[in-house]
């Protein structure tokens, strides 16, 4: 049987329970789950690449086949350092289905080797987004349902929310 090595790659800024859900029925579909943080110089992180690690590693310590990295550049070229076979995608609406099949396909192109797995998002995790988590914590909401609790302590001390 083959050993079979995937990554996950994402911005998690910040790790939702929709994340979490992905990385742990991932998980038991390949032997070694790489969870990989995408540095995007395009965009403004909430959280530094090393609190996002932090927090992804202290959220997945219980899953023994997870290992937290970080990468930048073209996502196929991490894939193949790390010598991945396949890549997983959460999926949550169609809409996430179309840009993540184009995504898809270019990375076949570039890459045939590597495969992409998309993964549906649980019904209860649906409609979750990391931006949806910013936004409502930026105004003060209650997002202790959407994330773990390392994360909601982080978010709070981020805010000055800590009560």
């Amino acid at each position: 049987m083959r050993n079979l090595l995937a990554v996950y790659p994402g911005s998690f800024d910040p790790l939702t329970n929709g994340h979490l859900d992905v990385i742990s029925r991932a998980a038991k579909l390949v032997d070694h789950l790489v969870v990989a943080i995408l540095q995007n110089t395009q965009k403004q992180p909430l959280f530094t690449i090393d609190e996002r690690a932090d927090m992804l590693r202290e959220a997945t310590s219980n899953i023994s086949n997870v290992e937290v990295d970080s990468f930048s550049g073209l996502l196929v070229d991490y894939a193949a350092k790390r010598s991945a076979g396949a890549i997983i995608r959460g999926i949550r609406a169609i809409s996430d289905y179309e840009i993540e099949l184009q995504m898809a396909l270019i990375n076949r192109r570039l890459r045939p080797e590597t495969e992409t797995i998309f993964l549906m998002a649980s019904e209860e995790y649906s409609f979750l987004s990391s931006r949806m988590v910013k936004e409502i914590i930026m105004l003060k909401g209650d997002v202790s349902s959407f994330v773990p609790a390392g994360v909601m302590q982080r978010l709070r001390e981020k805010m000055g929310l800590n009560r």
